[in-house]
C-alpha cells in the first residue's frame, strides 16, 4: 500500500474541516459539492474490501430519491447484498479522518479486518443521472487506482443494476450475464414465460403509466421496454428530458403527499406506478370514477405477491415455508389480512431495509416490502433447487405451479428491491389472476394512520424494544401511550428516535381520521412532556 502516492493523490480531493457524516443503510448522503473527498476514500474503502473478501465489489453514486442537488454513496458487497455493518464503521472512520491521519486510519482498518494487501482488487461502479454524479464518480476512480485496483466503469444504471452487475460477476455468470443486456433479457424472458397463461381481456389491461422522477429508470425502462412488449405496454413520463430529478414526482413524493405526481395523466381507473430516483422504489396509483386518489403501497404489494406465493406453494405441496417481513410502520390492516384471512405469518422487525431483509433470509421464501415501496423476495438456496426439481419431474398440475415458481425465481432481483423487477412481477399476478387496479386495492382497507414529529433536546433520551413498538425509556411514556391507545378502536400507537437528529417519530393508526389525528396528537404531547420536548408543544391540527 503506497501511503506517500494516496496522501498526495488525498490532497487533490480535501476533505472540508469540521465535516462529519455517519454511512447508514442508504451509505453517504448529503449535498453533493461537500462529498469529493468521500468518493476518493469510498474507492479506496471499495479495494481493501475487495481484496478481504477476495471478490468483486460495488460503488453506487446516488442519493436514491433525494433532490438533485443532494448525492451519496454505497458499497455493494459480493453477493450483491448491503455492505457489512462492520464495514460501515470503516467507510464512517474513513470518510471522517482528517488529511493528516488518512494513512494511519487506512492501515488500521486493514490490521482491524485481516486484509491481504497482497491480494488483487477489483471494483465495479454504476451511477445515477444527478448533475454531479459523472465528476463524483471518477473521483471513486482515483481512489481505486491508487490503491492498486482495477476497475470497470458501468456508467448510467439503477442502482438495483449495480446490485445485480456485482452478483453475476462473482458467481462467475451463474446468476446472468453482467451486463446491461444480460439484465434486461433475464427479467423480461422471466416475464413472458410467466405470462404466457394469462386471460387478458382487452388491450386497457396491459398498458401501464410509469413516473420515473426524471431519474435513471426512464433511461433503462426505455431501452427494456421491446423485450416484453408483446405482454405490457409501459409508458414513461417524468423521463428526464425536461422537469428536475424527484421534484414533485417519484415515489416517495407520490407515498409522502398521497397524490399524483405532477406530468403525468391519469384517467379514471387507470393503472399508474411511480420509481424514485435510483429506481429501487414503487408505489401504484389509480382514481376512481369520482376522481379519488387511491395509493397501493408497499404493504398492499406483499399483500399480492405472498398471496399468488401462497396459492402455488398449495399447489406444488411441498412444504416450503413462506413469511413476510414488515416493520411497525406497515398498516395494521394489512397484518391482519395477512394473517387472519390468508393465513401467512408476518414477522416485525426494526425499521430499515438490512433487518427486513436479514429476516426474510430465516425463510425458504421470504417478502419484504417497505410501506414506501422498497422490497423483494428472497428464495433460500434449498428452495431454488427443490423448485427447480419439481419443474423438471412433477406431474402436470405440479410442474405447472413449479414453472412458474421457477419464472418467479427469475424476474426477483433477489440482491435488493428492484422497482422495474418488482413492477414486472406485479403485473404478471395481475394479468395471470385476471385482476384489475381496483379489485387489487380493495383486498382490505387500509386504517386511517398520521405520522409525527416532536423536537426533543436529546433523542438518545428514548430507547425502545419489541422492533420498535415498545418504549423501555423514559420511565411512564409506554404506560401512557397504552392509556391513550385504549380510548380509540382498532387503535395503535408507536413512538422511535430518528437516526439521525433530534427528533422523536409518533404513529398512530384508529378505526377514523378523526380518531387517528387525536390520538398522534395526544402521543406527541406525551413525548413532549415525558421526553425532554423543546420548541413549540404539539398542537391539534398540526
Amino acid at each position: 500500500m503506497d501511503l506517500d502516492a494516496v496522501t498526495k493523490q488525498s490532497a487533490l480531493h480535501a476533505k472540508p474541516d469540521g465535516l462529519t457524516l455517519q454511512y447508514g443503510t442508504a451509505g453517504f448522503r448529503t449535498k453533493a459539492e461537500h462529498l469529493d473527498h468521500v468518493m476518493f476514500r469510498m474507492g479506496l474503502l471499495a479495494v481493501l474490501r475487495s481484496k478481504q473478501t477476495k471478490s468483486i465489489i460495488g460503488v453506487m453514486v446516488t442519493a436514491s430519491h433525494n433532490p438533485e442537488e443532494d448525492n451519496g454513496v454505497k458499497l455493494v458487497d459480493p453477493l450483491g447484498e448491503m455492505l457489512a455493518a462492520s464495514w460501515e464503521e470503516h467507510a464512517t472512520s474513513l470518510a471522517n479522518a482528517e488529511e493528516q491521519h488518512l494513512p494511519r486510519v487506512l492501515v488500521d482498518i486493514s490490521e482491524k479486518a485481516a486484509v491481504d494487501l497482497h491480494q488483487d482488487a477489483f471494483v465495479v461502479i454504476g451511477r445515477d443521472t444527478r448533475p454531479s454524479s459523472e465528476k463524483l464518480s471518477q473521483s471513486v476512480i482515483d481512489g481505486v487506482t491508487v490503491l492498486g485496483g482495477q476497475f470497470h466503469d458501468y456508467g448510467l444504471l439503477t442502482t438495483p443494476q449495480l446490485h445485480y452487475m456485482v452478483f453475476c460477476r462473482n458467481s462467475k455468470g451463474q446468476y446472468g450475464k453482467a451486463t446491461a443486456e444480460g439484465y434486461y433479457q433475464k427479467l423480461s424472458s422471466a416475464f413472458v414465460e410467466l405470462t404466457k397463461q394469462a386471460f387478458c381481456s382487452g388491450d386497457d389491461h396491459r398498458t401501464l403509466k410509469v413516473d420515473c422522477a426524471n431519474g435513471i429508470g426512464a433511461l433503462k425502462l426505455a431501452e427494456m421496454k421491446h423485450y416484453f412488449s408483446q405482454g405490457l405496454s409501459v409508458q414513461l413520463f417524468n423521463d428526464g428530458t425536461k422537469g428536475k430529478l424527484n421534484h414533485l414526482c417519484g415515489a416517495d413524493f407520490v407515498k409522502s403527499h398521497q397524490k399524483p405526481p405532477q406530468g403525468i395523466e391519469m384517467k379514471a381507473n387507470e393503472r399508474c406506478c411511480s420509481f424514485d430516483g435510483d429506481a429501487d422504489r414503487i408505489v401504484y396509483y389509480y382514481r376512481d370514477a369520482d376522481g379519488r386518489f387511491h395509493l397501493i403501497d408497499g404493504d398492499k404489494i406483499a399483500t399480492l405477491i405472498s398471496g399468488f406465493l401462497k396459492e402455488l406453494l398449495l399447489e406444488i405441496g411441498d412444504g416450503l415455508s413462506l413469511g413476510v417481513v414488515q416493520t411497525a410502520y406497515a398498516n395494521g390492516s394489512s397484518t391482519r389480512y395477512l394473517e387472519e384471512v390468508m393465513k401467512v405469518p408476518v414477522y416485525c422487525t426494526k425499521t430499515g431495509v438490512k433487518h427486513l431483509h436479514h429476516k426474510a433470509q430465516e425463510f425458504d421464501i421470504g417478502v419484504y416490502f417497505e410501506a414506501n415501496g422498497h422490497g423483494t423476495v428472497l428464495f433460500s438456496k434449498a428452495a431454488e433447487t427443490k423448485i427447480k426439481q419439481l419443474a423438471k419431474e412433477s406431474e402436470d398440475e405440479k410442474r405447472k405451479a413449479a414453472k412458474m415458481l421457477e419464472s418467479v425465481i427469475d424476474l426477483f432481483n433477489q440482491t435488493i428491491g428492484d422497482a422495474i423487477s418488482d413492477m414486472l412481477v406485479i403485473e404478471a399476478i395481475l394479468a395471470l389472476k385476471g385482476l384489475t387496479v381496483q379489485q387489487w386495492d380493495a383486498l382490505y382497507t387500509d386504517l386511517p394512520n398520521r405520522q409525527l414529529k416532536v423536537k426533543v433536546a436529546d433523542r438518545q433520551v428514548i430507547s425502545t424494544t419489541d422492533a420498535e413498538r415498545q418504549v423501555v425509556k423514559p420511565p411512564g411514556l409506554q404506560e401512557a401511550i397504552n392509556d391513550l391507545v385504549k380510548k380509540y378502536r382498532l387503535s395503535r400507537a408507536f413512538v422511535r428516535p430518528s437516526g439521525t437528529e433530534d427528533i422523536v417519530r409518533v404513529y398512530a393508526e384508529a378505526d377514523s381520521q378523526e380518531n387517528t389525528d387525536s390520538l398522534a396528537y395526544e402521543v406527541s404531547l406525551a413525548v413532549f412532556q415525558l421526553a425532554g420536548g423543546i420548541g413549540e408543544r404539539p398542537q391539534r391540527g398540526f
